[in-house]
């Protein structure tokens, strides 16, 4: 296992496959990919890449975007990879889910965060771009029976969807699935911004709200984030609070490192600056020896944002 200069374990990879989306989200960090390259990961690529990382004791990947889902060769980046970790899974608006949740268990995912930020036509549409609730929702009814488990992401929005916490726990619990509640992300530049002034909602009050009703708390590992256990009408929901702005416990405990669409590491989502690239060295034919260089070097340079 490799450690940053920070005593913090990277034991999980997030690869996104494409800056493509069919979704036009208006607050979408975009990964923290801020490039015009179009020169994605090929399969094959990926698959080295990962077989690199687990034998550097990394053994969780998750999938990203953009959306996944557009590539056409999913399945086949899902087969390839599955055989080199021990958790796979991956984020998605769920446009595809129900055609494809099936095919993605048989080829090796484990799991899936599927976003979900309103349960409201109208509001759904106004965040996402797209008229397509109803098709998420059967894509998260399908999601259901083949992966585990399915967890929801609800970016948390003031004036959007603040107002539908509850009916979101409520959803969870009937649906079987796990509910996150996010805060809305940005760099610190951005916090004084009209934009996050205006959308931005803190979860605090809300956790210590669950806190309250929980039945039972967990703790994760990864960023130290609570799970509660609230009772609802339709049994137990699992609510998980992801609150990561100016909050320094969140940073000290992230495992996580990232890598972009076009082939670079990125030590962190809010960071600029900080991308390293291994496509090309992989691309002229380095040695496995000199890709774990390029690893550590991205693991080193690894800081945590909030302090």
């Amino acid at each position: 296992m490799l450690f940053d200069r920070f005593g913090r374990p990277v034991t999980n990879l997030r690869i996104s496959l494409t800056k493509d989306c069919n979704f036009r989200c208006f607050f979408c960090h975009r990964e923290g990919q801020h490039f015009n390259a179009r020169l994605e990961l090929t399969p094959a690529e990926i698959e080295r890449l990962v077989r690199i990382a687990s034998h550097l004791g990394i053994k969780k990947v998750k999938l990203t975007g953009g959306e996944p889902t557009v590539r056409d060769d999913i399945l086949e980046i899902v087969r390839r990879i599955k055989p080199y970790v021990a958790d796979l899974s991956m984020t998605t608006n769920g446009s595809r889910l129900k055609e494809l949740s099936k095919p993605l268990a048989e080829a090796g995912l484990d799991r899936v965060n599927v976003s979900l930020h309103s349960l409201r036509p109208e509001v759904y549409k106004r965040i996402t771009g797209v008229d397509m609730l109803d098709t998420v929702l059967e894509g998260i009814d399908e999601a259901v029976k083949y992966l585990s488990p399915v967890k929801l992401n609800m970016t948390v929005m003031k004036g959007l969807n603040d107002g539908e916490i509850w009916d979101m726990i409520e959803f969870a619990a009937k649906t079987g699935v796990i509910l996150q509640l996010i805060e809305l992300e940005a760099p610190k530049e951005m916090t004084q911004t009209n934009f996050f002034r205006k959308y931005f909602f803190p979860l605090k009050p809300v956790e210590q709200k669950l806190e309250e009703m929980a039945i039972e708390t967990k703790e994760r590992q990864m960023h130290r984030r609570k799970k509660y256990f609230i009772p609802t009408d339709h049994g137990i929901a699992e609510v998980e609070v992801v609150r990561s702005m100016h909050n320094t416990m969140f940073c000290a405990n992230c495992t996580r490192l990232r890598v972009t669409s076009n082939g670079k590491f990125k030590t962190c989502l809010l960071r600029k600056n900080d991308l390293i690239d291994f496509a090309t060295a992989l691309r002229n034919g380095a040695s496995d020896e000199e890709l774990i260089e390029i690893f550590k070097k991205a693991i080193r340079l690894r800081e945590p944002y909030w302090k």
